[in-house]
């Protein structure tokens, strides 16, 4: 069920028409809700229309933060409803470097606990956010950077190969 429901979104957002748009809401719901990568819409957006470049990983990087910024307050409430659970060694180490630990917010099957963990620590909120976008423009800077440098005829191989 869950899968059907995902692909129906993902043909959704592939729409060409929505471009920008996708981008937001993959980017966001890739950092919340669905284990899922947003860098393939950007590079999808970038790649049909190159000068939307700068437009497509601004507009990742806020979905992104967005979505990062949620995972903060899930984890701010979270706290108020399990206050007496045990914190384990990456508490720890979040509380030893504060809000600078959201730089690593783009951090595959990382990043959105640490967003978490950040808000159920109270970690000071507006700079929690700010190293979240920063981590998070930066990831999408250089994937699609490298991803659009990338030659067209090693994309076609690899969907041969995979396919």
């Amino acid at each position: 069920m869950l899968e059907s429901i995902v692909l129906w979104l993902l043909s959704v957002l592939s729409a060409p028409q929505v471009g920008l748009t996708s981008v937001f809401i993959i980017s966001f719901i890739s950092a919340t809700l669905l284990p899922m990568g947003s860098e393939p819409a950007v590079f999808a957006v970038v790649k049909a229309n190159p000068a939307l470049f700068w437009p497509a990983i601004l507009v990742g990087t806020l979905g992104n933060t967005l979505g990062g910024a949620v995972d903060y307050w899930m984890g701010y409430t979270a706290k108020r409803a399990f206050a007496k659970e045990r914190e384990t060694r990456w508490f720890q180490w979040l509380k030893r470097y504060g809000p600078k630990t959201m730089l690593l917010s783009w951090v595959p099957g990382i990043g959105d606990p640490l967003c978490t963990m950040a808000g159920w620590l109270h970690m000071p909120y507006w700079p929690s956010v700010g190293y979240m976008a920063l981590g998070k423009f930066l990831r999408y800077i250089c994937m699609t950077w490298l991803l659009v440098h990338v030659p067209d005829g090693f994309w076609r191989q690899l969907a041969h190969i995979l396919g």
